[in-house]
């Protein structure tokens, strides 16, 4: 059946935006390309990605986004909803998408389709927000692309390149233009440098093909810190301003200018500075004083304007108002301690450990923090997150954003993470302390008890310091009574099936200073197993250590790596039933590597079996090479955690 001319024009109409519109040759040709070869999983390819960046004397800068992907499995209809991002100093000139079905339909989408939004949640004021824009037809086999140009006037001139995604890329592109007698630099992380074409006057393109894509694995760095990438930097030559930020060195003098004169103490914060010291007679204590206010009593709130983004507010504003981002709070602090005689520096860094790579300097922070001068007498007064540096000399590292961690610890994100120190007129790029174990201890104590016929009756301490009680806090705090409640049924239940909860007590909780301590009663019908006339238990009661990360059977490509050290020790006495006693114990468990060990061990006293097991984890990382390790230490484990004692009634 033919449809007429009118009816036609009805139909279009009724689509989300009219078909059979004009698609551009380059979009077609990238549709044409073969596939390259990928894991039959593969959600979806990208058949071109092409990023062009063109320089302006003017300062202003044009880039141009390509991208044309195929959809393989449902799971890539992600692919058909593009985000762009704009601020008061990145505006959208123009934004164009397009599809062609698995049928041959097309379709075309503009700028005036997409939805406009706020960047995040939780920042107060922005001038940074995004456009998303949905592509009609995003099915498998559909082939989905747009073309957006940003137009900027950015603070720093530098482009990043991320040319490596989780799905393959069949062909990636990087193509700057620059005005006469511009110069540029390029840093690539995670990939061999690659040389440019230079393809006419001003104007070079790198070329990628064939990018295999990052295979998502559980437990491996963020992606951020595997994937391939590259920075360019472009400044003027010799006769022009250079702008470019070519070292780390470089950019702590840039950023040393934005803040410089931002953490003045006003009469009003020496006011607050003398009340909170009152009485006060070490530095030590008297930085821990104005540390916990600025962490406690100042809100985080996030604010990007403009320059903003990366420059502190001053630190009367943040007194004043009593709310502040990152780098806020850390300056408000710095201007504290400045009160008392204290030096402090800015410390930029990435909440996500990796991401920073010593050979790429670049503006890829989303933190700031401070390290602290070092007071002679604070050798012995808790402080854990310490340096001897022989440039920036003896400071200790705080977050005064977080507010879980207690003083004198670190974050675990940000230990063994690299982050540039902004002392004086330069800076350094250093390594943050990783803690060691013993810091981040957590010890469970049960007395148990079964009856006759198998009902386990327990009574439970846990006492928990560093991480451990950070990562508890954060969940608990703020949670109602009742889900506070489905807490700990849930996490005794991940252990004993059909065990009731009959009471607990937190103590601690509110106090990030001290170890936070659980106590918790419960019992569980037919936690021992009665057969033949025999009783078996698991004498690991409670918690798991174990994991079945290396179980799967994809090669594992990335190392694997772990929130913290950590020392964690299981100590259970069990009261044997009445008529009951042990007729066989488990072997003992022994596994020990660089990277950790295990160790359980299973005697009897009189009437009581007692079980005892120490976790130990001394490094955030597991490198490839150890990774069969790996296995066999999460194997050991799990054979522990389910081995049965043996019980036999008495003769």
């Amino acid at each position: 059946m033919h449809l007429s001319r009118w009816a036609l024009l009805l139909l279009c109409i009724s689509l989300p935006t009219c078909a059979f519109a004009g698609i551009p040759d380059w979009f077609r040709e990238a549709a044409r390309s073969p596939l390259p070869s990928c894991p039959e999983d593969t959600r979806a390819v990208v058949l071109l990605s092409d990023q062009t960046t063109t320089v302006r004397d003017s300062g202003e800068i044009d880039t141009v986004y390509r991208r044309v992907v195929k959809i393989l499995r449902p799971q890539g209809r992600d692919q058909g909803t593009i985000v762009v991002f704009a601020d008061n100093e990145t505006r959208i000139a123009s934004l164009k998408a397009w599809s062609i079905t698995a049928k041959g339909q097309e379709f075309e989408v503009k700028e005036k389709d997409a939805v406009e939004t706020g960047l995040s949640e939780g920042v107060l004021y922005a001038d940074n927000r995004k456009k998303v824009l949905q592509i009609p037809g995003s099915e498998p086999g559909a082939i989905v692309g747009y073309e957006y140009q940003q137009r900027r006037r950015p603070f720093v001139l530098e482009d990043e390149w991320f040319f490596q995604e989780d799905i393959p890329v069949a062909l990636g592109r990087m193509i700057l233009r620059l005005p006469p007698s511009w110069e540029f630099k390029s840093y690539w992380s995670n990939h061999n440098a690659v040389e440019p074409t230079a393809t006419r006057q001003g104007e070079w393109t790198w070329q990628l093909q064939n990018v295999p894509a990052i295979d998502m694995q559980r437990l491996m760095p963020p992606r951020e810190a595997v994937a391939g990438w590259a920075a360019l930097h472009y400044y003027p030559g010799q006769n022009g301003q250079r702008s470019a930020r070519d070292s780390w060195q470089d950019i702590a003098v840039w950023f040393n200018h934005l803040s410089s004169d931002r953490n003045q103490p006003t009469p009003d914060i020496q006011q607050q500075v003398a009340k909170l010291t009152a009485g006060l007679t070490t530095q030590i204590d008297k930085i821990r004083a104005l540390s916990t206010f600025v962490q406690r009593d100042v809100r985080y709130v996030e604010i990007k304007i403009g320059i903003g983004g990366f420059q502190p507010h001053p630190a009367q504003d943040i007194f004043f108002n009593r709310y502040g981002d990152c780098k806020d709070k850390a300056t408000l602090l710095s201007a504290m301690l400045r009160v008392i005689g204290v030096d402090s520096y800015y410390v930029l860094i990435n909440s996500s450990r990796g991401v920073i790579h010593a050979e790429v300097p670049s503006l890829a922070f989303n933190h700031a923090i401070l390290a602290i001068r070092l007071p002679p007498e604070a050798s012995d007064a808790g402080i854990y997150s310490n340096m001897d540096d022989p440039q920036i000399g003896q400071v200790f590292f705080f977050d005064p954003t977080d507010q879980v961690t207690p003083f004198g610890f670190l974050p675990t994100s940000l230990q063994a993470n690299l982050g540039l120190v902004v002392a004086g007129a330069g800076g350094k790029l250093v390594e943050l302390p990783l803690l060691p174990p013993t810091l981040n201890r957590f010890l469970r104590s049960g007395q148990l008890s079964l009856s006759p016929d198998g009902t386990l009756t327990a009574t439970v301490q846990e006492v928990r310091m560093g991480f451990p009680a950070a990562l508890r806090r954060a969940e608990l705090l703020g949670m109602p009574e009742a889900a506070r409640r489905r807490f700990f049924e849930d996490v005794i239940s991940a252990s004993v099936s059909g065990a009731t909860l009959v009471d607990y007590q937190i103590e601690g909780l509110n106090d990030s200073g001290s170890n936070l301590i659980f106590k918790y009663r419960f019992f569980a019908p037919n936690y021992a197993k009665l057969v033949s006339g025999l009783m078996l238990v698991r004498p690991r009661v409670l918690g798991q250590k174990g994991d079945d990360v290396m179980e799967d059977k994809k090669k594992r490509e990335y190392p694997v790596e772990f929130d913290h050290t950590a020392l964690e020790t299981d100590l259970f006495d069990i009261v044997l039933p009445a008529g009951f006693t042990v007729d066989e114990l488990p072997s003992p468990s022994s596994s020990v590597f660089g990277f950790g060990q295990y160790k359980s061990q299973f005697k009897t006293q009189g009437n009581i079996l007692h079980y005892q097991r120490d976790y130990q984890i001394n490094q955030v990382e597991v490198p490839v090479d150890q990774l069969s390790n790996l296995k066999q230490f999460f194997r050991d484990i799990a054979e522990d955690e389910s081995n049965t004692a043996v019980l036999k009634k008495a003769e």
